[in-house]
């Protein structure tokens, strides 16, 4: 059973051994991530110049549960775009959050914005 969603910021931060690897590494097998999430994370990876067949490989040894991004999903990110327009949070941020928010679960995050969130989400920010 799941324990925490996964913010596409922490599972980079677990896989660029960047601060708070760590606390993603000792959790990773309790938390599942977005679908649209995992699409971040794949758009980076590419972006320094892996292949897909590499990200396929790489990723896919985490087995990670991904969660398709669905119309419950939708309308949760969608609705929580006024409350946190202030922060300047992105769709993929808003999936995040909607994600933990359909599932009851806390968001684990690198970005440090997160923080200052007060929307009834449990948001733990790494670093």
């Amino acid at each position: 059973m799941s324990s925490y969603v996964l913010d596409a910021s922490a599972l980079l931060a677990l896989l660029n051994n960047e601060p708070g690897a760590e606390q993603v590494a000792a959790i990773l097998t309790e938390t599942v991530i977005s679908s649209i999430n995992l699409s971040e994370v794949v758009a980076k990876l590419a972006d320094a110049g892996r292949s897909e067949t590499e990200i396929r490989e790489f990723l896919g040894a985490l087995e990670l549960e991904v969660i398709h991004f669905d119309t419950e999903m939708a309308y949760c990110a969608g609705m929580l775009r006024p409350l946190t327009r202030h922060l300047g949070l992105s769709l993929g941020d808003r999936a995040c959050l909607a994600l933990g928010q359909v599932l009851g679960l806390p968001v684990i995050t690198a970005d440090r914005t997160w923080g200052d969130l007060d929307i009834g989400i449990e948001v733990q920010v790494l670093r």
